[in-house]
């Protein structure tokens, strides 16, 4: 499992490029509302050793320090992502240090994007809706059509309903990404459900569509993931509309 520091990488992306990291979570746990059965980071029963959240201040630091450093190196990058060990948005600082990311950005690197991984469910929140609107990718997840799918895949916490994020995702009027992870587990597979979530996608209009499948070990064994061929398949309707939709293996 994954364990990031609150700085990291810069490391390859498959979908960002050369990515410089944000983590504001624990750099030795894990906070997330969702469970994923996917997760690179671990259930969150195993990342619950570590509970402090970096503050505004001590991201500033360490991105400043971490961009000092690449910019004297000589060092490429593509996009500035917040991701990390959960979800970033549960950060009470979050809206605070994606204005401070953006100014420090613009200093040093000024043609990196600001990019943005989050499972949409905090995106209703105005004050995490109006940072989300700031960056260059605010790149929301998605990965089933029904709540009873996404139970499967995402394990959320609390009340999560999928009519709620389709509201939330409107708002942003198409200017955001869709991400969807393709992948087979124990008596379902996303192509089944790939008709109602392509209703979803022309619902809520995104600028991009990104379909992936897994890459590295899951915390729940015998999962299946698809070749591009096969997600292209899927997806070609899409594609046969106009919508950009980016697939990695």
């Amino acid at each position: 499992m994954l364990r990031e520091t609150t700085v990291f990488g810069p490391i390859f992306s498959r979908r960002l490029g050369s990515s410089l990291g944000i983590n504001l979570l624990p750099e030795r746990g894990k906070v997330c509302n969702f469970d994923c059965v996917y997760c690179e980071c671990g259930w969150n029963k195993d990342g619950l050793e570590d509970r402090k959240l970096p503050c505004a201040a001590d991201v500033e630091l360490a991105l400043r320090t971490k961009l000092e450093e690449c910019a004297a190196a000589g060092t490429p990058i593509d996009s500035i992502t917040f991701s990390g060990d959960g979800e970033p948005t549960l950060n009470p600082s979050f809206a605070q240090i994606i204005d401070l990311t953006l100014a420090l950005r613009n200093r040093y690197y000024p043609a990196a994007k600001v990019s943005v991984l989050t499972n949409a469910t905090r995106a209703g929140e105005e004050s995490v809706f109006q940072a989300l609107c700031k960056v260059d990718n605010a790149i929301l997840k998605l990965d089933a059509p029904t709540d009873e799918q996404v139970a499967l895949v995402n394990r959320p916490a609390g009340n999560y309903h999928v009519s709620e994020v389709i509201r939330s995702m409107k708002r942003f009027n198409g200017a955001f990404v869709l991400q969807t992870m393709f992948l087979r587990g124990p008596g379902w597979a996303t192509e089944d459900w790939v008709g109602p979530w392509m209703e979803v996608v022309r619902k809520v209009t995104p600028r991009e569509v990104m379909v992936y499948t897994i890459d590295r070990e899951t915390p729940l064994a015998g999962l299946k993931k698809y070749t591009v061929e096969e997600m292209r398949a899927l997806v070609q309707p899409l594609i046969d509309e106009g919508y950009i939709v980016q697939i990695k293996g």
